[in-house]
């Protein structure tokens, strides 16, 4: 008995029997296609959290005033005295360094905003002309703030580009005098709408000098301090270098946390991937039922097909053709089950993408063919039991149908 006569016998076992094939098709097809649908959306949401982060800037180092201890309380905490603020001095002072490529102060706030008779709450950033290369951001109309010293107040703004819809309509924005707070202000440029990021969307955001932030907030502190490196290999030695700096700065105090984006990346690496793999596993656990499945519609179709199994011992089959027959069939259909979980899951990922297209939910190769191997292994491994029990039968009595 060659290949083709195994794959035709099991290929007419199949057809047979029907209702009971498309059952079993089913549940290793939704099995297949749980695995591949759930960690296509663990691999989306990684990818979508280092997208977002990568459009904060390459080589970025983010320098927040206090110092996140790692073991129990900050000393300093306990006698309830306050973190040291960043100032414009210690943001200048980081420009000293070779590695460094470029600085961006940050004041952060929310200010109502007017403009003949058009009112509207938005977030401030106080900032500088850097603050566009290192974010990547991309101006529509006009120019950014002007490239002039970080204590100089200039009354010029960037609004978003849904503040100039909002506001101005269908007037040019560029040039027009917008107040905010109790300062008005001259808009020198309007940003792009694909100017997005964690935690600020710039078309709703107005950028102005760090100075003049200050003023309007009446706040001599920084929010934030943006590092850029000029290569990804100087990155430690500009953190150490920002560490060391504002250390000799505030009196000996080491009071700065620097975070590092390779840093902040690797965590929410780790975690989506455990994730991932987490529901993978859960989504696997299925096949492990419809491996069951199997089994025992194929106990039930050997003693449904005793009389048959043994007129094939009788013309001669060996049992070890007999126990090739049986997991040819099962292996048969746990391939078909688990091609058509394939395409299943993928069109399912598809669809997601199609409804969130921010959400880049590809399924990882792994988590494709770990499915599919685990469908078929699955159905061998579940169809040796029915296959030898197959074997043992007595042709005499398998044709007498006992």
């Amino acid at each position: 008995m060659n290949g083709r006569d195994v794959s035709s016998f099991a290929w007419g076992a199949l057809r047979g029997y029907p209702t009971r094939t498309l059952l079993m098709l089913l549940a290793m097809a939704i099995g297949v296609a749980a695995v591949v649908v759930l960690t296509s959306l663990g691999e989306g949401a990684r990818r979508y959290v280092t997208d977002q982060f990568s459009s904060l800037g390459t080589n970025l180092l983010i320098v927040l005033p206090g110092r996140s201890e790692t073991a129990g309380a900050n000393p300093t905490t306990m006698m309830g005295e306050t973190p040291r603020d960043l100032t414009l001095d210690d943001a200048l002072a980081l420009r000293r360094s070779y590695s460094v490529r470029r600085i961006a102060p940050l004041n952060v706030g929310s200010a109502d905003i007017r403009w003949r008779g058009r009112q509207r709450e938005v977030t401030v950033i106080g900032t500088n002309a850097q603050m566009l290369a290192i974010r990547h951001w991309k101006l529509s109309q006009g120019k950014f703030l002007p490239a002039t010293d970080m204590d100089l107040a200039t009354p010029v703004c960037v609004i978003g580009g849904l503040i100039r819809r909002e506001l101005f309509g269908a007037t040019r924005a560029v040039g027009e005098w917008l107040r905010i707070g109790d300062r008005r202000f001259r808009v020198i440029g309007v940003m792009r709408s694909e100017g997005r990021s964690i935690g600020v969307d710039v078309q709703e955001t107005v950028m102005i000098p760090v100075a003049s932030a200050q003023q309007l907030f009446n706040t001599p502190s920084l929010f934030r301090i943006l590092v850029e490196a000029k290569s990804r290999e100087s990155i430690p030695s500009v953190k150490q270098f920002i560490v060391d700096t504002l250390q000799e700065r505030h009196q000996g105090e080491r009071d700065v946390t620097v975070i590092t984006q390779d840093a902040v990346l690797a965590t929410f690496d780790r975690i989506f991937s455990a994730l991932t793999y987490a529901v993978g596993g859960i989504a696997a656990i299925s096949l492990m039922v419809a491996g069951i499945l199997i089994m025992n519609v194929m106990l039930v179709a050997v003693s449904q097909r005793t009389a048959e199994i043994g007129l094939l011992k009788a013309l001669g089959a060996a049992p070890r053709q007999i126990v090739t027959l049986i997991m040819a069939e099962a292996l048969l259909l746990s391939a078909l089950g688990a091609g058509s979980g394939l395409l299943l899951g993928e069109g399912a990922s598809a669809l997601i993408r199609y409804a969130f297209p921010v959400l880049p939910a590809h399924a990882p190769l792994w988590a494709a063919l770990s499915a599919v191997l685990v469908a078929l292994s699955t159905g061998l491994l579940f169809s040796l039991l029915p296959a030898r029990r197959a074997a043992r039968l007595d042709p005499v009595l398998a044709l007498a149908r006992r």
